[in-house]
């Protein structure tokens, strides 16, 4: 399609809304490359009551914002029965309307595109909590009406295949991209981590406290180490999810709990300076469907220790030490390596640099904007 007949696109931000997890990382970046592109027209809305004040903040000059309220609850609700509201009467006519958080409004007349990050709803529905297990339900419906799916990574794309077949000639990888950070400033540097964290000998895990990241696990595997090195501290940033209560539970458990260091969210220049003060970043959840946090450490020279799962062996492959997931002796003796080696670490992060630069959001928006095409052209 011509420059000067873009294609209109419905983007729902409700994720920009709260502080920013992976998938606020996402919609972010798939809005601003959206914005900058001649041959697209985007507008930005939110399923949200309360929300709608704050979404011409939230999504910056220069992009059009549908402000009609409705509540996220109600909208579930509705549309587990109905195919109303539609896209149409939340963000206006469009051709295309891209949920990119699990679920897509009915369309309306415009093309469905849904993005699904990871099917941990499907695989493991006993780490979610009542609100993610209601998108499964939700995704068969708008399949059913013809939906794409954008996975984010190859391995999704693959588990969709699996699990909804009716859609397998419909799901089209679109991986993430990773954003190289800029030079360290005294606002972002590794001092601003080693305060932040007490200490500069620190294990660092990023991420929202819920089941499926393992965080109990890594406490114990953390507990295994401090006995013998006093200096070593464990940081634990990220808010809080379903699954605060084991935290806490095996941080009562553990002998070196004073040294065990719990941060809420961190954004901007903090996030960078606990990123590139960390001796090793600990990601050892038992399930993910991109997993940006590792690829975050590897681009600023941080060696990384993750769980070995299918997702993981495509992002970071050989620039990691892989552990089984929820082997806290396994995970224990990665840190260690990593700890005591620093040729093994600089070799680690010298292979995790390629693997960082095999991700690029600007490739992402432009796979994502031929698949909003493909479905357009197929309605």
């Amino acid at each position: 399609m011509a420059a000067d007949h873009p294609l209109s696109v419905a983007l729902d931000v409700t994720s920009l809304l709260d502080p920013p997890t992976g998938v606020g990382v996402v919609v972010r970046e798939l809005l601003e490359g959206l914005a900058a592109r001649p041959d697209v027209a985007v507008t930005a809305f939110a399923v949200s009551w309360r929300g709608r004040a704050r979404l011409a903040e939230v999504v910056g000059a220069g992009v059009a914002v549908s402000t009609r309220p409705f509540p996220a609850r109600l909208a579930r609700l509705a549309w587990s029965r109905v195919d109303h509201p539609s896209a149409r009467l939340l963000a206006g006519p469009s051709q295309v309307v891209h949920g990119p958080n699990h679920v897509v409004p009915p369309g309306g007349g415009a093309a469905e595109v849904v993005t699904v990050h990871d099917l941990t709803a499907t695989r493991y529905p006993e780490l979610c909590t009542a609100d993610v297990l209601q998108w499964p339900p939700l995704l068969h419906r708008a399949l059913a009406r013809g939906a794409w799916v954008h996975t984010v990574s190859e391995t999704v794309a693959d588990e969709v295949r699996h699990e909804f077949p009716e859609a397998a000639d419909r799901v089209v990888a679109a991986p993430n991209g990773i954003r190289r950070p800029p030079p360290p400033t005294p606002a972002s540097d590794a001092a601003v981590g080693h305060h932040l964290a007490g200490g500069d000998r620190y294990v660092l895990a990023l991420g929202t406290v819920e089941p499926r990241k393992e965080l109990p696990t890594l406490v114990a595997a953390f507990d295994a180490l401090a006995a013998d090195d006093p200096d070593l501290r464990l940081v634990l940033a990220g808010p809080d999810g379903w699954g605060v209560d084991a935290l806490t539970a095996a941080r009562d458990r553990c002998r070196h709990a004073r040294r065990i260091v719990r941060l809420g969210w961190l954004g901007g220049p903090q996030r960078l300076g606990l990123l590139r003060g960390a001796s090793v970043l600990a990601y050892p959840s038992r399930y993910e469907g991109f997993g940006l946090v590792p690829l975050e450490a590897l681009s600023v020279g941080t060696p990384v220790v993750a769980s070995d799962i299918d997702v993981h062996r495509e992002t970071v492959a050989d620039g990691a030490l892989l552990v089984a997931p929820g082997d806290a002796d396994a995970l224990a003796g990665a840190l260690q390596r990593l700890l005591d080696d620093d040729a093994l670490a600089a070799d680690l992060v010298a292979r995790g640099q390629a693997r960082v630069d095999a991700y690029s959001w600007e490739r992402t928006v432009a796979q994502v904007v031929d698949l909003y095409r493909r479905a357009a052209d197929a309605r």
